[in-house]
């Protein structure tokens, strides 16, 4: 089971630094379920993972309770947002596919804007 977590938490990690890269594809989910799958394979890999740069700037403060910046914060709401329109243009004949979308984009916003506490750089 060991080796399941290692491949998905590497997996994940990739496509979280490709998200910090690419504006169409999001970070913080994939480094999130990054952090778990390293933290549930071995306690060596969490401990690199929670070291790293890119942890540090996305993750650390949300993990910690403390929430996120508002730099961070209007980043993947920005970048989120961007990648669901691209989405719900694509779905231009999918009447529920856009519905469906439009409620998942309306419901990240009001967790990331009221239920993620705001703190100061």
């Amino acid at each position: 089971m060991k080796l399941v977590y290692v491949t998905l938490g590497i997996i994940s990690l990739g496509l979280g630094v490709l998200g910090a890269i690419l504006p169409l594809l999001p970070a913080f989910p994939f480094l999130l379920f990054a952090a778990f799958c390293f933290g549930k394979s071995s306690q060596r890999l969490h401990n690199w993972f929670i070291g790293t740069k890119l942890y540090k700037n996305n993750l650390e403060s949300y993990v910690l309770g403390k929430g996120m910046t508002r730099k961070t914060k209007i980043r993947i709401m920005v970048i989120v947002t961007l990648t669901m329109a691209v989405g719900f243009a694509m779905m231009h004949q999918v009447v529920i596919g856009r519905a469906v979308l439009a409620v998942v984009w309306l419901f990240h916003l009001y967790y990331f804007i009221f239920r993620v506490k705001t703190i100061s750089q």
